[in-house]
């Protein structure tokens, strides 16, 4: 076993970081703060893996009704570029103590799950779609990132015959996420109707709620639902899979969406 040096160098470059001391060197991933501001206020400041911030911050916005179309976000030069400025209106004015978040939480303490309720509508029907294909589905996500350092989680966006659309990394399960509804709402090409998200971790009840609030209705993950993401999706009309590795799939809500 390796044993990090206590006095290390580290140099990042983008989304992975080299940590070096003599001839010991190792791969991580990058772990910086981004602040998303709008009119010099400051909405929300999350730890993320530096790349996509533009889509970072309009899947975010989107998932927390704060805009309701594509945002004119752009990167300015401060702290390192590590903020993100929204130069177009926002849907409403939101409570900034509601956004504190971390790499870990997406919207830790944001308030009642009646906000995420009402800002979510019920997933729409269909597709139906085999069950062997969305057990695959996380074999099917590319994560070269995370081959290298290990650190990183992924969201990808599939067809309903298993096609990749769109895959992001990140530290967070959630900027993942939100990169990936982020590209889509840049594209004009939510709600995602019709369509599979699948995470690679456990799936959480903000997870639920920023597929069904993109209009996913399919959501499968390599981990575990907690209690309240299963109880969210039944209510919302989200089919929710987890444990999908090795060819099995738990199905915890709505699986009339899964064929044989």
């Amino acid at each position: 076993m390796s044993l990090v040096p206590v006095s290390t160098a580290v140099r990042k470059r983008g989304m992975v970081a080299v940590v070096q001391r003599g001839d010991w060197r190792d791969e991580v991933a990058v772990e910086e703060p981004l602040e998303i501001r709008h009119a010099g206020r400051t909405l929300s400041v999350t730890m993320r893996t530096p790349g996509h911030d533009d889509e970072l911050a309009a899947g975010f916005l989107f998932s927390e009704a704060l805009v309701d179309q594509a945002p004119d976000v752009g990167l300015t030069d401060e702290l390192e570029a590590n903020t993100v400025e929204v130069r177009s209106p926002l849907a409403r004015q939101p409570d900034p103590r509601a956004f504190t978040t971390t790499s870990a939480c997406g919207v830790c303490g944001a308030g009642a799950i009646a906000d995420v309720r009402q800002s979510a509508a019920p997933a729409p029907p269909g597709p139906e779609v085999p069950a062997a294909l969305l057990a695959d589905l996380p074999e099917r996500m590319r994560q070269p990132t995370f081959a290298r350092t290990g650190g990183l989680h992924a969201a990808a966006l599939f067809d309903a015959e298993g096609g990749l659309l769109v895959v992001r990394e990140d530290v967070g399960r959630h900027n993942a996420v939100d990169k990936v509804v982020g590209r889509r709402l840049l594209d004009g090409a939510l709600p995602l109707h019709g369509l599979l998200l699948c995470v690679s971790g456990r799936l959480s009840f903000e997870l639920v709620h920023k597929a069904v609030r993109a209009g996913a209705p399919v959501l499968v993950g390599v981990g575990a639902p907690s209690s309240l993401a299963v109880e969210l999706a039944d209510e919302l009309g989200l089919t929710l899979g987890g444990f999908a590795r090795r060819g099995r799939l738990n199905v915890y809500a709505h699986a009339e969406r899964v064929g044989g």
